[in-house]
């Protein structure tokens, strides 16, 4: 590569980083649109609410995922690349943002998420809710990436499969429930932050499924929601699978729901095991798929 080539991918680079800020700082800006009663610098600053600090990192790395989608790909040319960064990364600011309000207003409906995160600083509410933005991510991250015959097209599937990814989260938090011998969202309401790293692992391990499937070359809807569908199968399967080995052999000895749900203080290091016992084994499958 000569000296002009390399001085051009650097300038290419600023470039694409610099947008990559600019829609980093909308993303926030319409977070806090959207959250006008929260005041995010008293929150983290003076309250030091954790459950605040872990809700609002989890919407960032979600943010950061979702941007990275527009970027991510092969280069149709500098100013045609800004363009379709620009519109992706408007398009996934707005996704990602709606899939929070889902998540309060659905996944977790039987109960205040504001007050628990806010008002009660709820850690295991603010586990769960970063997992969703962080999943979300994930799965626009896939939706975005696959490619279309042109922009207008790759809207309305990334739109389409960002829809079904979000069916899919609440389907995985209604197996996730069947699957435990207790009831998720009453403990998660009770301030148990072992259930909630257990859940949140669930569905962090079900968006990464759905990315794997989403990516590559859009051929047809057939061809892509069959791959995203296998995924979906894949991660319900995982769920109890995961759990179970979670239990029996990464705990030897040890009963899974009494380190979380049945003891005095539950135990936060068995969840983080169930957790990654989840997402590890989504990993194995998109490696392995």
């Amino acid at each position: 590569m000569s000296l002009s080539e390399f001085s051009f991918v650097v300038y290419e680079a600023v470039i694409y980083i610099a947008l990559a800020f600019i829609f980093f700082l909308i993303g926030k800006f319409v977070y806090q649109l959207l959250h006008r009663s929260i005041n995010v610098k008293e929150e983290l600053v003076k309250k030091d609410n954790l459950a605040f600090s872990l809700s609002h990192v989890g919407y960032f790395v979600g943010l950061l995922i979702a941007i990275g989608s527009a970027i991510v790909g092969p280069s149709q040319g500098l100013w045609n690349d800004v363009i379709v960064i620009s519109i992706y990364g408007a398009l996934a600011i707005v996704l990602l943002n709606i899939s929070i309000i889902i998540t309060d207003k659905v996944l977790l409906s039987r109960f205040s998420v504001r007050k628990e995160i806010i008002e009660d600083q709820n850690e295991g509410t603010g586990i769960v809710e970063a997992a969703v933005s962080i999943a979300s991510g994930l799965i626009i991250f896939g939706a975005v990436t696959g490619e279309s015959s042109s922009i207008s097209a790759g809207i309305i599937s990334a739109l389409a499969f960002w829809f079904l990814g979000q069916l899919a989260l609440l389907l995985t938090g209604w197996v996730y429930n069947l699957i435990t011998p207790y009831d998720i969202h009453e403990h998660i309401e009770k301030d148990n932050v072992a259930v909630g790293i257990g859940f949140a692992g669930a569905l962090v391990a079900m968006g990464n499924l759905i990315k794997f499937g989403l990516m590559g070359e859009f051929e047809s809807w057939d061809a892509t929601l069959s791959e995203a569908g296998l995924e979906v199968v894949a991660g319900l399967i995982l769920l109890p699978v995961m759990r179970y080995i979670t239990d029996k052999i990464l705990l030897p000895g040890e009963n899974l729901t009494d380190e979380i749900v049945n003891q005095e203080k539950p135990n936060i290091g068995a969840a983080i095991i169930e957790a990654f016992a989840y997402i590890g084994g989504s990993v194995l499958i998109t490696w392995c798929l």
